[in-house]
């Protein structure tokens, strides 16, 4: 089975059983405009190395499969045009042609599994899309969940889906979905989404006990952590709910579909608020950034309490 080219350091952490956490690269080279990705992609590192972990910035680079990623690099990245966005169906493509890509949710699960790391923050995960039972839309990061052995943290699914729907499917493919410190599941730029989570935790280390055990029992696929955008940085539901219903129209009137609704939908609520989504979209990256270290670290060290490896089991 082919793993990942770990960076120096990455490779020490997981060797002495010290806390990783995995960070997706499509955000560098889709989710923002230069330089201003660079920027973030090394605050998020930052906030994962203050809080005691160590970051493994996933992407392939020229045909490699990379956890953990140099200054070089990451910069390259950062300015590269026309770099691939990769999941699971088209991974294996671009390894194979020798080409570059960011992964997203799915691929860097993918990665993160095969590299023994447990932990892997973002920002949201894909789901399902608003009229999925016409389209059968559904993100791949679904059905990664419930495959590879990865605790993801993110602030919920991205506020454009089928919240309800994304749910129904987490919860049939026995994905399990803990907001954190509260009852309710938050959609990405907005705290609550008015739909209560089927799990709640209050506490890192209860989250990594969780991790374990799901290795433990056998249990195929991770768990999803759904942690709140800081309340500060936050756009409440009641304000974007007509702003996402007037950017859904402009897509359908305009055909788009398939891989470029999200982009299109994101691009258009930048410009609908202002530039507010920008910036709420990075705070709740550095925040999850911040609660992975958390989990990372505590999942270390119940391991070296009882003396087994920390590292996420292989499928």
């Amino acid at each position: 089975m082919i793993r990942p080219d770990l960076s120096p350091e990455v490779a020490a952490a997981l060797e002495a059983g010290r806390p990783v956490v995995a960070l997706e690269s499509t955000i560098v080279s889709h989710g923002l405009p230069w330089p201003r990705n660079l920027h973030l992609a090394r605050e998020v590192e930052a906030e994962v190395r203050a809080g005691g972990a160590i970051p493994a910035t996933v992407a392939v680079i020229d045909g490699r499969l990379r956890a953990g990623l140099d200054a070089a690099t990451l910069d390259r990245l950062a300015r590269a045009d026309g770099i691939a966005k990769l999941s699971r169906a088209d991974l294996a493509v671009c390894m194979a042609e020798g080409r570059s890509g960011a992964t997203t949710v799915a691929a860097t699960m993918i990665a993160a599994a095969r590299a023994g790391i447990a932990v892997f923050a973002t920002g949201g995960i894909g789901g399902v899309h608003r009229g999925a039972e016409t389209s059968y839309d559904i993100s791949a990061d679904l059905h990664e969940l419930a495959q590879s052995p990865v605790t993801v943290v993110a602030s919920g699914a991205k506020a454009i889906l089928d919240l309800p729907k994304t749910l129904e499917v987490l919860e049939t493919l026995g994905v399990p979905v803990i907001a954190y410190g509260q009852r309710g599941f938050p959609a990405f730029w907005a705290r609550e989404s008015g739909l209560e989570a089927p799990l709640s935790m209050d506490d890192p280390a209860g989250i990594a006990r969780a991790h374990r055990m799901r290795g433990a029992l056998g249990l195929p696929g991770g768990q999803l952590v759904a942690n709140p955008i800081p309340a500060e940085d936050e756009i409440p539901l009641a304000e974007l709910a007509p702003l996402i219903e007037t950017a859904q129209q402009q897509a359908e009137a305009r055909g788009i579909a398939g891989k470029t609704v999200t982009p299109f939908l994101l691009d258009r609520l930048r410009a609908l608020t202002q530039g507010r989504t920008l910036a709420a979209n990075e705070a709740l990256v550095r925040a999850n950034a911040r609660l992975g270290a958390a989990i990372a670290q505590a999942i270390a060290t119940q391991a070296a309490d009882d003396g087994r490896s920390p590292r996420a089991p292989l499928p």
